[in-house]
């Protein structure tokens, strides 16, 4: 099933494309490899996911959070690439959780992105090699962001 048929048959809200915070592009692509921005946990209502894990949250809130900026990313994808199905796999991933100093499970955290995008891209294409890290402060507080790089399909 092609990943934009996935999304449908899960029937996900996508939220819109988020702008960029900053002086960056969104993605860019090189060659096969689509190196994507850090995303936060945009909802379609245009609010965050805020609050640091392990202090004003819990986990189970950092990890819808996860999957709700793996959900901003496909946004991204989709309005820079036009279909999800020009994606082949997930290469690397960098997880980040705003999170108290004595929190220690940012992986379980990241697991929300992680699971989300085996659910769009199967066990084998949507699982690549990742990093999930504790961070002092995130912008706007929110509690996560995370970057990604994709291989693309041969066009």
């Amino acid at each position: 099933m092609s990943a934009d048929a996935k999304i449908q048959e899960l029937g996900l809200e996508l939220p819109p494309a988020p702008k960029p915070g900053g002086v960056y592009k969104p993605l860019v692509i090189s060659g096969n490899m689509c190196y994507v921005s850090g995303h936060g946990p945009l909802r379609p209502d245009g609010t965050m996911f805020t609050g640091r894990v392990g202090a004003d949250v819990d986990l189970e809130y950092g990890y819808q959070s996860a999957r709700q900026t793996g959900l901003a990313i496909l946004a991204t994808l989709k309005a820079n690439l036009g279909s999800l199905d020009r994606i082949n796999k997930v290469v690397k991933t960098l997880g980040m959780v705003n999170c108290s100093p004595d929190f220690g499970e940012q992986p379980k955290v990241i697991n929300g992105y992680s699971d989300l995008m085996a659910e769009i891209f199967g066990p084998d294409n949507g699982v690549g090699a990742r990093s999930a890290v504790g961070m002092g402060a995130l912008p706007g507080n929110i509690t996560t962001e995370i970057e990604v790089i994709f291989e693309l399909n041969d066009e």
